[in-house]
């Protein structure tokens, strides 16, 4: 192991999901050494989703994973220490990590598609799913090309770029063309959705309809940037035909993939647009051709590349996205899976070690 940037302690604070179905634990346990190409990073941010809900509240089988394991897959932090076959400059480096850990050897690894490496179709799929994630006050990452520089950007900012952002920019970027010029309808503006409306304000010439019950987060949207807010999906074809733009959405990005959501987002699209779902809410679509517009698509991106990570921090350095954060100290991360399960978190909960 290189010489660590400062001394690293022998024990640290864990959040652990020990059993399927149950409250995590905050536990002590061993800070591990990194080898080879690892890098031992030192947490100073950890977002939390929907998704540690997900996985938190899964029955035993339902997910590819063993318990026990640390939860926490959106990590920012200092690199504190790394492995032989790493080049020391790199400790000391403020990072964030990119939570797909593939194989990088794979056919979509080698084209820089890491989040659909084949070796993680039926496994553990990275940080806090499945691997020890970094809701604690170190981490160990496998490889340290799964490292991002932040070049100054605050812990707190940088570390819910790495879902929240992340996942963001690669629906968003998956379908540019179709935004660019186009009419978006974007469905949840939470902790994903929040950030997606800022990408998409980037663009030229592109027109948001969001659609969250929450008012605050409506409130939100409006002031990052969307033409109109509703409450209610339903009500979104009326805002669409107000917008003087032609009929219809060329895209729909549906943070929430609800039965509800989903039984209306495909009636929304003009010819040629497409349904982008994100959120894993329980709703299904049925796919048939001759139903809906002409030409219509449909997309169910999952998470993001490292490419997509490099873009939105650079996104973010530039001041172009910035995102909402409440944060929490590791102490209080039960508290903040809590207060994420009630809704009374807006944009992202980040827990400080």
């Amino acid at each position: 192991m290189s010489a660590p940037t400062a001394a690293v302690p022998a024990r640290m604070r864990a959040l652990r999901l020990v059993e399927w179905a149950a409250r995590p634990v905050l536990a002590e346990v061993d800070v591990p050494r990194p080898e080879g190409r690892q890098v031992l990073v030192r947490v100073e941010a950890a977002g939390l989703c929907q998704s540690d809900l997900h996985v938190v509240d899964a029955p035993a089988g339902a997910l590819p994973y063993e318990a026990p394991f640390t939860l926490g897959h959106e990590i920012a932090g200092t690199v504190a220490a790394a492995g032989d076959d790493v080049d020391p400059a790199v400790l000391g480096t403020a990072v964030v990590v990119h939570g797909v850990w593939g194989c990088g050897t794979c056919r979509n690894c080698r084209r820089g598609r890491e989040s659909y490496c084949l070796e993680l179709a039926d496994g553990p799929a990275g940080a806090g799913l499945g691997r020890d994630g970094g809701l604690a006050d170190y981490v160990l990452v496998p490889d340290v090309r799964h490292l991002v520089p932040t070049d100054g950007l605050a812990a707190t900012a940088a570390a819910p770029l790495t879902d929240a952002g992340l996942t963001a920019q690669h629906a968003v970027r998956r379908h540019r063309a179709l935004a660019e010029g186009g009419t978006t309808v974007l469905i949840g503006v939470g902790g994903l959705g929040h950030l997606a409306l800022q990408i998409l304000r980037a663009l030229p010439d592109t027109a948001v309809v969001a659609v969250e019950p929450r008012p605050a987060a409506r409130e939100l949207a409006l002031r990052l940037g969307a033409r109109a807010a509703v409450a209610d999906v339903g009500d979104v074809a009326a805002e669409l035909a107000g917008l003087g733009r032609g009929p219809g959405a060329d895209l729909v990005l549906d943070f929430v993939g609800s039965p509800t959501t989903l039984a209306v987002a495909p009636e929304l699209l003009a010819p040629g647009g497409t349904v982008v779902v994100v959120g894993s809410g329980g709703g299904r679509l049925e796919v048939a051709k001759g139903r809906l517009a002409n030409g219509w698509t449909f997309d169910a991106p999952f998470w993001g590349h490292r490419s997509d990570l490099v873009d939105v921090v650079t996104l973010a350095r530039q001041g172009t996205v910035t995102a909402e954060v409440h944060t929490y100290p590791l102490a209080d991360a039960l508290t903040a899976l809590d207060d994420l399960r009630a809704g009374r978190v807006q944009g992202r909960a980040v827990v400080v070690p």
